[in-house]
């Protein structure tokens, strides 16, 4: 069958969140055409999905940026050089045509050289509370991400959670909310440690209160949440509260999906990579949260490193001649007129 060279991408990349994003700037940068494939409707992932407001402290160049604007740019970033992007799909399943790689979604088939996996964790899959009243109430006052912190304003609020996110919405709602208690099943949070030393300063300060070592029981209401139980896991203690919201905070549960069956080299439900992004597959590399290796950090800024890797490994199969490291962006022809 006669293929359109317009049909097959040099660099596809499965996943629109920041380092899908700036691996495909970074493609369009090194002038390869670039796909960007994401089950969400839109781009940007959980950075757009699950926290828009909630502050991100930890991308260079910004003391504190929302992650929706930090969203907004890297998506203005990624389009500048007019990838293809295709929304609502998710690819289901991974073939090998000669030299292009073959995948198939909802939509049909989509041929490229090289493919670069950028889908974080997976499927966002957020832990449950196991708890009566739980999945009655949820999207009735229970939540697991939050898009409009102004929905809180006044409003009494229960956070469940030991981690980042807990803490920083804990920290980012002790000003809206008019009650706010943070709860967390342990004696420790797994926060930073410079959010958990600012936790204890507005708690000792009123603005708000922390129980550690505390679960919930039970969520009651009508319609609505209006009440929740906690207990005391030590002693079993109860206690009562009226509550207009619960938030909880516990993290999301991995899933690879389709990928698990691409005969990928995993480690749990993260894939392991070498020192150049390469996976166990030919041509094809892997990028950000869903990535395994020694060393490995989960954060925005490493991933943003592993796709300026990926990338130029990618370029080379794509064009031989092609130089692995590029140069600074202020030395590339393609901003020359810029």
């Amino acid at each position: 069958m006669q293929r359109s060279l317009q049909d097959i991408s040099d660099i596809t990349v499965i996943g629109g969140g920041p380092t899908g994003l700036y691996a495909a700037f970074y493609a369009g940068m090194r002038e390869m055409s670039v796909r960007i494939i994401d089950s969400l409707p839109e781009l940007g992932g959980q950075l757009m999905a699950l926290y828009p407001e909630k502050y991100i402290y930890d991308v260079g160049g910004f003391p504190k940026v929302l992650a929706r604007d930090l969203g907004q740019e890297l998506v203005t970033q990624a389009l500048q050089f007019d990838p293809q992007v295709i929304l609502n799909e998710e690819v289901s399943d991974f073939d090998r045509d000669g030299d292009l790689i073959v995948l198939r979604g909802n939509r049909g088939q989509f041929l490229t050289r090289t493919l670069l996996l950028a889908g974080g964790k997976g499927a966002f899959e957020p832990i449950k509370l196991k708890c009566p009243g739980y999945e009655e109430l949820l999207g009735k006052g229970v939540h697991f991400a939050i898009t409009d912190q102004g929905a809180f304003r006044g409003k009494r609020v229960l956070l469940v959670g030991g981690g980042d996110s807990a803490v920083d919405w804990a920290l980012a709602l002790k000003d809206v909310a008019s009650e706010l208690l943070l709860i967390h099943r342990r004696g420790a949070f797994r926060a930073l440690e410079r959010s958990v030393a600012r936790l204890q300063v507005a708690s000792e300060a009123g603005e708000l209160s922390v129980r550690d070592h505390h679960e919930v029981r039970e969520i009651g209401g009508s319609g609505r949440v209006e009440s929740v139980v906690i207990f005391d896991n030590r002693s079993g203690e109860e206690s009562s509260l009226q509550v207009d919201a619960v938030l909880t905070f516990l993290g999301f549960k991995p899933d690879l999906g389709p990928l698990k069956r691409w005969g990928l080299d995993l480690e749990g439900n993260r894939v392991v990579v070498d020192h150049l992004m390469r996976t166990n597959l030919p041509a094809v590399f892997a990028v950000g949260d869903m990535v395994d290796y020694e060393g490995k950090l989960d954060l925005i800024a490493t991933g943003f490193s592993e796709a300026a890797v990926a990338v130029s490994q990618a370029v080379r199969l794509v064009d031989p001649k092609a130089r692995v490291n590029p140069g600074h962006s202020t030395n590339m022809k393609i901003f020359k007129d810029s």
